[in-house]
């Protein structure tokens, strides 16, 4: 940095460092400066991107008249001032620092290759033995993902501020007293018994590899990096793969817009899967002596079912099986015989050409992913009421936030990463409030914990605009110049006081009235939702309260404000861009637009009329159409609605009469398990393309290592599947996964087709991706640098104002009873993903949570003859499952929870199939159940 660099508003500070002028911005550290200029200092506390407290003394430099030397890594200069870095002084005691670490941490390149100890050791010209040995510790292996090595510890707290400032979690300490003084987790409780969530936090900082993987992947330095994201869930962490030997040793956190650095312990931990003996390798075949049987889906080895076969026949034989389909009905459109299942696990190149097959190979809009399980009423609220469904800020946004409401979400589990930053938020004087029935574990942050009674949501909500109208606090000039519909929507509320409502929704008038005082008055104030909003019967009109909430006070279209609908997949959002929705086309252009038909038909090249003006059906219609005979036949592209969609049982059995069932995967899912011909699919890290995260960030994901066997992109398998079935496609996507830098080949062709069809990412080139690896849409030319912050001065409407839309109470459609007492919460885990297909193939992951639960209140577990660890039977109206019993005290008394990643207790064998009229997601947050103990 030099002074010209600096902000105009601040003059820079002029000392010498060794002799020579120097200049430092106000505040910047002495060791900031000399890094800057290339002087070397040791140094072992101080991490960038960590505070530095000064702590190891091993930074030490002389300052002209000062008595004792100076921590350079957190003492600014001043002006005039004259710092020397190698003096006689401050060298000795550099060196002296330096070997008594290395008393204690004689062979810390043992656990770590790159030991910044050892390095600077050397710098130095410090050698261990000048000062005796302490006794030795035993490690600790306790953790499945960690191993710590005490021995190597040098008390730099860099895993401690890690852990507290970064992270959160507040699990390391420092315990005991002068020389006993040592690193502890929790009460000195071994690391795998204690609340440690193996973020690996700690790891990533620490200097010595004292706290390292358990793998021992630290001992040896990685034979080759790959930058890349992660793949888990929606907040699109980028980071480094380390490869050695050809699988992926380690994971490290990179400096990505929507982490930088920080992972969770499925991005750190989880990338194991790859590597599993259980990846599909050959195309598989259905043999004709295994018939199908949708009560037995778990997991089997796939020479029960199937036979091996080629790549050209069993293409050709997915095919024919379309072809025989097609060829039994005179059907098309919405009723069409052919449907497909895409992903939003993979990339945007693979759902975009997914839909793409669907559309033109068939002649039918039946196509969907997983967003109909899980956002499809947020989708459609905010589609009505701002005329698009992104979210309006980044997650990161709530750093400028005075006020953030969470309603419905569980990041800390779900979004872990994306809850470090809400932490760090709230320590910077943020108010959270928590609305969930469940007490989880962000609560404990939060300014006010909302255990409202499941399914009320639209009361609560309602009862929040109530106040902010009628006490006078919505913003009546952004209302006029930004809405529609103001009139109808205070008519609508007046009936929902807060005194009314409490009854209803279990939060106490008074403390509703406050809340919305606090979010209509406070500066900037920013919503996230997730699930627990969208997946019920009512769940448009969640979105829609909360949509009202923001335009009413005009929280919206600023830093720090706005609406943010978590994405639960890593590429729910691009997939969604892409088009892989049963009533639009890409970038959310409806299939009832001529106009956008005929685009599309032009630039994919088949013939005017190809696409019909209706929207196909959705992920559950479909499965009731192939119940009924309707659908014939299901390409799958690495989804598992065996496991995810509700009513399995009614699922699986609706999969089985299929006429023809075609999987792409990694691994024979439960769906798989169904299929007639299984084709095996590359996974995340063995391929390149893009993904979309939750902020709108589009991001390049990098191929790290090799598919095993015969395994094939999924981009790939399209092409294939596309020229067999008559379409005249010639992208020349490479089977094993790998990119083109060239725009006329390859993903890269299909990015630029792509793209052509998408104005929110029209100045987002192929080229320009691979250049900057992150751009947030919309971004509409070369130069714009994509804009993080929508809707600042107007909607995408017609009128360019956003609409309000009144949301009525109406009940669950399924409400408890004298059979049926409880209410089942469904959800993900901290350590699982989804179906549970790729995490549960992680040894570290599976290691840490090995089986199902099912969460209960300690006392409605001892009202129902139930204690901890014992197993209970779980029975809805549709089905049932056996599982362990976990007591917390977060949960509501009349309420259960449990994880939907297990297969063999599929918490979807119970969930309600009824669907939101509008936005056509089932109620997979609430259905009633009964839980007892199971039988012997």
């Amino acid at each position: 940095m030099n002074a010209a660099d600096l902000p105009q508003d601040q003059a820079p500070v002029a000392f010498t460092l060794n002799g020579q002028p120097v200049e430092a911005a106000p505040g910047e550290s002495i060791l900031k400066v000399a890094q800057r200029v290339g002087v070397a200092i040791p140094h072992l506390c101080h991490t960038d991107g960590l505070r530095s407290p000064g702590n190891c003394r091993a930074c030490v430099v002389e300052v002209a008249g000062e008595r004792v030397l100076a921590p350079s890594c957190c003492r600014a200069p001043q002006p005039g001032m004259a710092v020397t870095t190698d003096s006689p002084r401050a060298s000795a005691a550099q060196k002296t620092v330096l070997e008594l670490l290395l008393s204690d941490a004689p062979d810390t390149q043992a656990l770590k290759h790159d030991s910044e100890l050892a390095h600077w050791a050397q710098v130095a010209g410090a050698a261990p033995g000048r000062f005796p040995a302490r006794a030795p510790v035993l490690p600790d292996t306790s953790h499945p993902a960690m191993a710590v090595n005490l021995d190597a510890c040098i008390q730099c707290t860099r895993c401690i501020r890690a852990c507290r400032e970064t992270q959160g979690n507040d699990v390391l300490g420092l315990a005991f007293r002068g020389g006993h003084a040592q690193i502890v987790f929790d009460q000195n409780d071994p690391m795998g018994a204690s609340t440690c969530v193996a973020c690996g936090e700690c790891v990533q900082a620490c200097p010595t590899g004292a706290i390292a993987p358990a793998n021992g992947a630290y001992a040896h330095a990685s034979q080759q990096q790959v930058d890349s994201v992660c793949p888990f869930c929606g907040v699109g962490c980028q980071l480094t793969y380390h490869v050695s030997d050809g699988k992926i040793a380690h994971v490290e956190g990179a400096g990505g817009p929507a982490n930088e650095e920080r992972l969770c312990v499925k991005g750190r931990f989880g990338f194991d899967y790859a590597h599993s003996p259980e990846r599909l390798t050959k195309p598989l075949v259905r043999r004709v002596d295994a018939p199908k049987d949708p009560t037995n889906v778990m997991h089997r080895h796939w020479s029960e079912l199937f036979r091996e076969a080629t790549w050209d026949e069993a293409l050709d034989a997915a095919v024919a099986g379309f072809q025989r389909a097609m060829a039994s009905t005179s059907e098309r459109g919405r009723l069409g015989p052919v449907a497909g299942f895409g992903s939003a696990k993979g990339t945007n190149e693979e759902a975009y050409l997914f839909q793409k097959l669907i559309r033109t190979a068939f002649g039918t809009h039946n196509v969907d992913h997983c967003t109909r399980l899980c956002h499809a009423s947020s989708v459609a609220a905010l589609m009505e009421g701002l005329g698009s469904a992104v979210v309006t800020n980044p997650l990161r946004d709530v750093q400028y936030a005075d006020f953030v409401l969470i309603i419905g979400a569980n990041p800390a589990q779900n979004h872990p990463v994306g809850a470090t930053w809400i932490k760090n938020a709230v320590k910077r004087g943020t108010r959270l409030v928590m609305a969930d029935p469940r007490r989880t574990e962000l609560a404990r942050h939060a300014w006010k914990h909302l255990g409202f009674q499941p399914g009320t949501d639209v009361a609560l909500l309602n009862a929040l605009l109530h106040t902010i109208i009628f006490e006078g606090l919505a913003n009546t000039a952004y209302i006029e110049q930004h809405t529609l519909d103001f009139a109808q929507l205070k008519a609508h509320v007046a009936d929902f006081s807060p005194e009314a409502m409490a009854p209803v929704c279990g939060i106490d008038a008074a403390t509703l009235r406050e809340v919305a005082r606090a979010y209509a008055t406070a500066g900037n104030s920013m919503i996230l939702w997730g699930m627990g909003v969208s997946q019920h019967t009512h769940g448009t009109d969640n979105a829609r309260c909360l949509i009202a909430l923001s335009l009413i006070t005009g929280q919206i279209g600023r830093p720090g404000t706005g609406l943010h609908p978590l994405r639960g997949q890593n590429n729910v959002q691009g997939a969604s861009d892409a088009g892989l929705i049963p009533m639009v086309l890409p970038d959310y252009q409806r299939v009832s637009e001529p106009a956008v038909r005929a685009q599309a038909e032009q630039l994919w090249g088949v013939p005017p009329g190809t696409l019909g003006s209706e929207p196909g059906l959705t992920v559950v219609e479909i499965v009731n159409a192939a119940f009924d005979g309707q659908i014939r036949a299901i390409l799958v592209q690495g989804e598992n609605p065996a496991m995810s969609d509700p009513d399995a049982t009614h699922a699986r059995e609706a999969l089985a009469r299929l006429q023809h069932l075609v999987v792409q995967d990694i691994f024979l899912t439960e769906t798989a398990s169904l299929a007639d011909v299984v084709l095996p699919a590359t996974a995340w890290p063995e391929k390149t393309g893009s993904v979309t995260n939750t902020d709108r960030c589009v991001q390049l994901g990098r191929k790290a290592v090799a598919a095993p066997g015969e395994a094939r992109a999924d981009a790939w398998i399209t092409e294939q599947l596309a020229r067999r079935l008559g379409l005249a496609w010639a992208y020349g996507v490479a089977p094993d996964g790998t990119a083109s830098a060239q725009a006329s080949e390859g993903i890269g062709a299909v990015f630029e087709e792509m793209r052509a069809l998408m104005p929110s990412i029209s100045g987002l080139s192929w080229a320009r991706l691979q250049r900057e690896g992150a751009v947030t849409y919309p971004v509409n030319n070369e130069a714009d640098p994509g804009q993080p912050v929508v809707f600042t001065d107007h909607f995408p409407t017609p009128t360019g104002k956003a609409r309000l839309v009144p949301a009525a109470l109406t009940p669950p459609a399924e409400t408890p009873d004298a059979d049926y007492p409880l209410v089942l919460i469904t959800g993900r885990q901290l350590e699982h993903w989804h179906t549970g297909s790729m995490t549960r193939r992680s040894q570290v992951l599976d290691a840490v949570e090995p089986g199902p639960v099912v969460s209960l209140h300690p006392d409605t577990a001892a009202r129902n003859g139930l204690a901890a660890g014992d197993n209970a039977l779980v029975q809805s109206r549709r089905g049932s499952v056996v599982l362990a019993v976990r007591l917390d005290q977060g949960m509501p008394r009349d309420t259960v929870f449990i994880p939907f990643a297990y297969a063999e207790a599929a918490a979807n064998l119970l969930t309600n199939p009824a669907l939101d009229p509008v936005g056509k997601i089932a109620e997979l947050k609430y259905c009633a159940v009964n839980v007892c103990a199971a039988s012997a």
